[in-house]
Order: structure tokens, then C-alpha cells, then sequence
């Protein structure tokens, strides 16, 4: 009995620091805009929209959620927010002119998986509105036979704009899972009402 008591305290204390280290992700709403339009502040903000809809369309999912696909061919939640992940490594990675490199992801849980995503797209976008010109930046690969870099231009339409697409994809399979994102989410003004 002594033990069943211990356990579930650990467990409601192991909820509440779950849950307040939750609350303080990045991106629960869009940051403030910039002052002044640069090439950096505009990549940012791009970078800022995704991180909001990824907090809402990953807000309060549940286990039927992170195993939903809509088709045995397709990727579950969980995968998607996987495959997400790593877009943000390379974003980061792009705003830091660093080498891609191949993540381990095995072993992570849904709600590390969704604070490292967010995080990283935190840091990216703080790197980002530093740059005076996009033109310091580049995509970079590691492979066998060299380092391949490519412009900046292909982090927008590659894992940038991927991610956003990505984000959409859970946003339609939580809604098709009987769990829609909260309808408060207004990602025209970057803000939710609770």
C-alpha cells in the first residue's frame, strides 16, 4: 500500500513538472514583429509562423493521435513530428552556416520530440534575424566525397517550407482523429485566446 502511495505521488509531481515545462515552450504565441523589414527579420518571422502552428497542432495530442495515419502507407503523427525535427535541425544548422549531420531519433518521446523542435526553431529564428545578408548562408551536407553547400534559397523551399507542410498534415490527422487543434488558434494574428 506504502508503495502504491509513493508511486502516485511521484507520478502527479513527474505531471505537474511535465506540464509547467510544457507551458513554458517557445511559441505558444508568435513573438512581437521587428521594427524594420531586413532579409533576417523576414526569414525569422517565416520561421516564427511555423514554430506557432507546430505548438498548436502538437497542443494536448493524445496516444491515439501520435499513432493515427491516415493510410497504412502513410507516416503516423509521431513519424511526422520526427520527420519535422530533423527540418529543424536543418534550419538551425543553416542559420549557423553548420554541417548537417544524421540524427539518432530513437528513443525520444513525443513531448521531447516537441520541445526540441520547438526550440530549435527558436534558435534558428534568433540567429536568423542577426544576418545582414542571406547570402552568408548556406545549406550545408557532409557526404563521403565532400562537403556539398548549397544557398540559402533551398532552405525555403526544402525543410522550411516542408515543416510547414508537415505542420498541416497533423493539424488534418488530429482533426480526422476526433482530437481537432483548438479553435482559437488564429494564425493570422500569431495569438490564441485560452
Amino acid at each position: 500500500m506504502r508503495f502504491r502511495i509513493y508511486f502516485l505521488i511521484i507520478y502527479v509531481f513527474s505531471l505537474n513538472v511535465s506540464s509547467s515545462a510544457q507551458s513554458e515552450l517557445p511559441y505558444k504565441k508568435i513573438p512581437s514583429y521587428p521594427a524594420n523589414y531586413t532579409q533576417g527579420t523576414v526569414i525569422s518571422r517565416m520561421i516564427d509562423g511555423l514554430g506557432y502552428r507546430y505548438y498548436w497542432a502538437t497542443e494536448n495530442l493524445r496516444r491515439s493521435d501520435f499513432d493515427f495515419r491516415p493510410d497504412t502507407l502513410a507516416r503516423s503523427t509521431f513519424e511526422t513530428m520526427e520527420h519535422i525535427y530533423g527540418l529543424s535541425f536543418m534550419i538551425l544548422n543553416a542559420s549557423k552556416n553548420q554541417v548537417n549531420e544524421r540524427r539518432n531519433l530513437f528513443q525520444m518521446t513525443a513531448n521531447e520530440l516537441r520541445s526540441a523542435t520547438l526550440d530549435n526553431l527558436k534558435l534558428a529564428s534568433e540567429e536568423i534575424v542577426l544576418v545582414d545578408s542571406m547570402e552568408e548562408l548556406n545549406i550545408l551536407f557532409q557526404s563521403s566525397t565532400g562537403r556539398k553547400a548549397l544557398p540559402f534559397w533551398h532552405v525555403l523551399n526544402g525543410p522550411l517550407a516542408d515543416a510547414i507542410y508537415h505542420t498541416g498534415q497533423m493539424v488534418s490527422f488530429r482533426r480526422t482523429s476526433g482530437n481537432p487543434m483548438n479553435p482559437k488558434v488564429n494564425v493570422f494574428m500569431g495569438k490564441t485566446e485560452l
